[in-house]
């Protein structure tokens, strides 16, 4: 283990880790970045973490470092980049880690990252997900912090980099590794070798096939896997600019010339002197190529499915036969280990030197490391990083300078000489490509903003300067003279106030790599400890370059392009608009193009908005009464088909293709409120139906592929036509005028209109094959008519009414709209949760606000008038990979950029809520039984022996309007004779009873005297913090308990009645109990119990055994119970709901067709009515939202 010490020349201190134990090497100065123990004396100690952790044997004990009891690390307070080095002695797998602070010390290290590498030259980030790099780290210095590994390491070094660390001292850390060893057999190839295995046999042919491996490349082309045959196929598996790619033909090349070639690719960056694992999977023609756990599938679309390889397959390169050293495509240069064809250890077999491998050049079973100067070093900033190495002894007139770098910008300065009065510069410009500027000398058509490694090589000798790009030709310029001498030469950009160094462009971001300076390699390492040049904004040791667009965040086929930092999205000739290419710039249905006072014509229409689907061609008919969406078949040429000499063992099929794909057209089906098509059958002894076992002889298949056997006009299921129906049949005793078997033409019209069965796919005709029998039939175009998602409603009462929807997919975008009016002053108009991550949009002004991981983001748009002014206002919300954004009616949009780095997944797990309340009839009640993960014995065995005293803590928060006094509103019961209960006493007044120790009676708080069963709605907060208890009802109120205890091994939650069954009730108080079998009569809204909402759990989770529901319980609306105005609807559209208390009337009295959604109360004395369409005239509603669209 090495402690770097940025800016001091002191020895370091090596911690090497054998099987047992740990040797430290002291250095034989004191240094202030060091280990030592409580004492202060360096001593080799051994320590196994595993006498106080218990760790699976899978997980086999790696080393402490150093031991997790005393001592520990601590870097100096100057250094600017600290970080702990672990050297494990050889490849281990490492499953965990765990880290400690400074033994007593206020140092601790709260966050981190963790590196891992072979050699300790190319560094790797480790991120427990693919879109974050942290680990949460310690907050004190004693405990232990363990973090299983989600994917192991396989690595000899390990590296922890503290990001963030005690506030009230200083880094400090001790560390652990779990694990086991590597075991593998590895390969060297050189770029000019090769493994050949060679079959048994002449030629092998298999149906299945699977090659794994592991490489590191040095370089970013070289073929890794190629077999092939002498009918054509053909198999290789290659790194073609970092980017991994199968190329895979199964067919005859003779017999199908071109049919059954596919290549796929996966993963870019691959030449990055890292480790990453391969493994193809081939059965038949389909095949998943995996890299690093990242998956794609292909299917061949040739004819065979059996690979055919003649002699052998070749590993590492493609030797040209009779041609020895030389090969068809570049060879891998690298590393390979655990290389495996079809379950044969190939490197084994080839140390093994067995008979069927043979070795083309030098193939050597260790892997070759890299050389120090070939360590990758990163430049951060666009505006302040670079490097500086001076050059000794500062020569005359003549330089030469060698280096690698990779970037994806188009802008940026490589380097600048310092010293004279002449300058030479080299950067990257995105107008003319590379400048070496003496005089001038530009390569334009060169891109290498690309994010491969690029080689340079620049000489400057006499009055010529010459370049090199990429082993290419030279490219030179004379110079008329020469003077000054270059004493240092600035790498990536210059210093902000250095006279010596200016900057034609930006910095370099990006990676440099392998810096020779007249011959001489820079070690970047005596840069690092500050021993060599200076250096600003540097990462060393680690390319930190990303491949931004993998996986492509951009919509719809948009094109992605990246930057360092960003990556942008070309939308062109999408379709679609926005940052990502999210937005559909077609409207979504004809009616929306009759709202905007379209003609009847063509028109695109994208009915999913921003879902995946293409916009589609369709005609829009705007009728006087209606606007139908028309898409045609390719069929309509078929109009009025005749069919003769089928039967039912060869019967007549024709398929139908519409203009629009299936997926397409029940999209459109599914927003649409009414579709049909058209079905006319014209026969002439042609029977549908009639045969003695009602065997249909006709039919026609559904979107799906279903078969359906009724005809145009009747109902699914049943083997009628629509004359059957409307009792008009030729021959009332059959149900279809064609089953008449008539000699003259009849006919069976009618529409399809059943829309989970549309659109028709297929028509099959069976009985035109005796004589005289034929028949003709057509088929319409697919017609669809309305909107569903335009001119819909919902009002919202008070606080507490809710609709609620599936969860919404926002995982990487996601767009809501909707329109408002209302006359309240705030409102929660959406949500929806995760395990940590949320999204939210309320009405304050309007705030959006979302939470990823990375904490939360808040959009706000501020109106100049009033939203509460019960007019409709428009909101659009969007969030996406690159920003959020905030639309409110026409105001400006409020827009936020999204951080290129840390979480970008939002993960919601609930449904979609706007707040939960339900009406509560007597003896209705809602139980929710806590989990026990372990007996209550073993519980209360694990609290006894817990070192840290868990904090006693309740939330308790609701809303409630009754009449009806004694009340139970909620009763919290413990395995332990301990509960909480809030009831209304028979005067009305709250009552909060605390028993807390069961060998004493409970304590009572009465917060509020006066009657609260007077049928408002009353808002109850409660939150107690051991033996403080703050309740809030109208006003905040604050008592003091006995006792801080805790509320240990929660039993039950129950809102309502009190059954005989109920847990807990020899504990209660007799006033509990009565007032717990009396129940509760009105309606309880938003009720919350710490992390608990129970009204919640009792609608997600109907039939669960932790939830039980009794009695008549609805979902329901205080506010709407609060009011006994009736309102009449304008339209004539409306939802009436009347009911009585106890009476058994049934609760839904009359009920008409509606567009609008609503969520009922019950009045106790009288019938009431309630309209929440659009055009309402609501004396007293609050608000009402319609949402335009919710799109994922």
């Amino acid at each position: 283990m090495k402690s770097r010490q940025s800016m001091s020349k002191a020895k370091h201190t090596q911690l090497l880790v054998p099987t047992q134990r740990i040797l430290i090497s002291p250095s034989p100065e004191k240094k202030p970045g060091h280990f030592n123990n409580k004492n202060d004396s360096n001593q080799s100690h051994a320590h196994s973490y595993r006498e106080r952790h218990a760790i699976t044997k899978r997980h086999a004990f790696i080393a402490p470092v150093p031991a997790l009891g005393q001592g520990g690390w601590a870097p100096e307070r100057s250094d600017r980049q600290p970080w702990l080095q672990l050297d494990l002695r050889e490849k281990m797998e490492v499953t965990a880690i765990a880290t400690q602070g400074r033994s007593g010390s206020s140092d601790w290290v709260t966050s981190y990252m963790l590196l891992f590498s072979d050699c300790g030259l190319a560094w790797k980030h480790y991120g427990q997900d693919e879109d974050t790099r942290a680990f949460p780290g310690n907050t004190n210095s004693e405990g232990v912090v363990l973090q299983k590994l989600i994917h192991s390491i396989t690595a000899r070094f390990l590296r922890f980099v503290p990001l963030d660390w005690s506030s009230i001292g200083w880094i400090g850390l001790r560390v652990e590794a779990y694990g086991c060893v590597h075991k593998s057999d590895v390969a060297d190839f050189n770029g000019r070798s090769a493994l050949l295995y060679r079959f048994n046999q002449k030629s092998q042919s298999t149906v299945k096939d699977v090659i794994s491996l592991r490489f590191k490349s040095h370089g970013a082309y070289g073929v890794l896997v190629h077999g092939e045959g002498h009918r054509g196929d053909y198999l290789t598996l290659e790194l073609y600019q970092g980017t991994l790619v199968l190329h895979l033909n199964l067919d005859d090349a003779k017999r199908y010339p071109g049919s059954g070639n596919v290549s796929v690719g996966i993963g870019s960056l691959l030449d990055d002197e890292l480790w990453h694992s391969v493994l193809v999977k081939r059965s038949n023609k389909q095949v998943n190529l995996t890299v690093d756990g990242h998956t794609r599938h292909l299917s061949t679309t040739g004819v065979e499915g059996s690979l055919e390889v003649d002699y052998e397959l070749s590993f590492g390169g493609i030797p040209i036969p009779g041609k020895p050293g030389s090969f068809l495509r570049k060879n891998f240069h690298g590393c390979i280990e655990n290389l495996y064809y079809n379950g044969v250890n190939i490197i084994n077999l080839a140390k093994r030197r067995k008979l069927q491998i043979h070795s083309v050049g030098n193939v050597t079973f260790s892997c070759s490391e890299a050389q120090p100067q070939m360590a990758s070093s990163t430049f951060q900033s666009s505006s302040s990083s670079y490097l500086y190495v001076p050059l000794e002894p500062p020569g005359l007139w003549g330089l030469e300078v060698h280096f690698h770098f990779r970037t994806w910008n188009q802008e940026g300065l490589l380097f600048y000489t310092n010293g004279g009065s002449q300058h030479l510069v080299f950067y990257i410009s995105s107008d003319v490509g590379i400048h070496v500027v003496f005089l001038v000398l530009f390569l334009p058509d060169l891109d290498v903003s690309d994010g491969l490694w690029h080689s340079v090589g620049l000489s400057c000798r006499g009055l010529k300067v010459s370049l090199v790009l990429d082993n290419g030709p030279t490219s030179a310029v004379d110079v008329q003279r020469h003077e000054d001498s270059v004493n240092g030469v600035f790498f990536g950009g210059c210093p902000q106030y250095s006279a010596g160094c200016k900057n034609p462009t930006v910095s370099f971001q990006g990676c440099i790599r392998h810096i020779v300076l007249n011959n001489q390699p820079i070690n970047l390492t005596h840069v690092q400890q500050g021993l060599l040049g200076n250096h600003s904004k540097l990462k060393f040791d680690v390319c930190g370059i990303r491949d931004r667009c993998l996986p492509n965040f951009c919509e719809h086929d948009g094109r992605c392009t990246q930057s360092w930092d960003t990556f942008y999205c070309d939308c062109s000739g999408t379709g679609y608009t926005g940052e990502t290419c999210h937005n559909s710039i077609y409207e979504a249905s004809c009616e929306a193009h009759r709202q905007m006072e379209s003609k009847s014509g063509y028109f695109y229409i994208d009915p999913d908005g921003s879902g995946p689907q293409k916009a589609m061609l369709v005609y829009c008919n705007m009728t006087e009464d209606v606007v139908w969406t028309v898409v045609g078949h390719i069929n309509s040429g078929y109009v009025n088909q005749r069919v003769t000499g089928s039967t039912p063992q060869k019967p007549y099929i024709m398929r139908f293709n519409y203009t629009a794909s299936l997926e397409q057209l029940r999209t459109l089906i599914g927003r649409s409120k009414h579709c049909q098509q058209e079905v006319v059958y014209s026969c002439r002894k042609s029977r549908l139906f009639n045969t003695w076992d009602g065997t249909p002889l006709s039919w026609w298949l559904d979107w799906s592929g279903g078969k359906q056997t009724y005809w145009g006009g009747s109902e699914p299921a049943v083997q009628q036509c629509s004359c059957s129906l409307a009792e008009n049949c030729i021959d009332m005793n059959y149900f279809c005028n064609c089953d008449a078997d008539s000699h003259s033409w009849v006919n069976d019209t009618g529409s399809l209109s059943y829309k989970d069965h549309l659109p028709l796919t297929e028509i099959v005709i069976g009985d035109t094959n005796r004589s005289g029998s034929a028949a003709v039939f057509s088929v319409s175009s697919l017609q669809c008519s309305g909107d569903r998602f335009l001119g819909n409603a919902a009002s919202f009462y008070a606080g507490s009414s809710s609709l609620l929807f599936r969860t919404f997919e926002a995982e990487l975008s996601a767009d809501i709209s909707l329109y408002f009016k209302t006359t309240a002053s705030f409102g929660v108009l959406l949500e929806n949760l995760g395990p940590t991550d949320f999204i939210s949009l309320k009405m304050i002004s309007v705030t959006f606000t979302f939470d990823v991981g990375n904490g939360p983001v808040v959009l706000t748009v501020t109106s100049p008038v009033a939203l509460n002014d019960r007019q409709w206002h428009y909101v659009r919300a969007e969030r996406n990979r690159k920003e959020a954004s905030l639309q409110v009616d026409r105001l400006p949009l409020n827009t936020l950029e999204a951080p290129s780095e840390g979480h970008y997944r939002l993960q919601l797990k609930s449904q979609l809520f706007v707040e939960v309340s339900m009406s509560f009839e007597r003896g209705s009640s809602v139980t929710f039984s806590f989990q026990m993960p372990f007996p209550v014995i073993r519980n209360r065995d694990r609290a006894s022996q817990s070192p840290i005293r868990q904090p006693s803590r309740e939330n308790v928060a609701f809303s409630f309007l009754t009449t009806h006094t004694p009340a139970m509103l909620l009763c919290v019961s413990t395995y332990h004779q301990q509960y909480l209960a809030i009831i209304l006493a028979n005067n009305g007044s709250l009552q909060i009873w605390y028993r807390l120790n069961r060998e004493r009676r409970a304590e009572v708080f009465v917060p509020k005297a006066f009657n609260l069963a007077d049928g408002q709605l009353h808002r109850v907060q409660m939150h107690r913090e051991g033996r403080d208890l703050n309740v809030q009802v109208n006003t905040d109120q604050k008592y003091n308990l006995s006792s801080d205890t805790k509320m240990n091994t929660l039993r039950s939650l129950t809102l309502g009645k009190l059954t005989s069954t109920s847990a807990g009730l020899a504990d209660l108080d007799e006033e509990v109990l009565w007032a717990g079998s009396r129940g509760f009569i009105g309606c309880l809204s938003s009720v919350q119990f710490n992390h608990l909402t129970p009204l919640k759990a009792a609608i997600l989770n109907r039939g669960s055994s932790l939830v039980r529901v009794l009695g008549n319980l609805v979902e329901s609306n205080c506010g709407a119970l609060a009011d006994s105005t009736t309102s009449q609807s304008i339209s004539g559209k409306y939802i009436y709901i009347a009911a009585r208390g106890d009476s058994g009337r049934d609760r839904l009295e009359k009920t008409t067709q509606s567009d609008s959604a609503v969520i009922g109360g019950e009045p106790e004395d009288h019938d009431r009515a309630m309209c929440v369409s659009p055009q309402c005239n609501l004396f007293n509603f609050l608000s009402v939202v319609q949402p335009s669209s919710l799109k994922q």
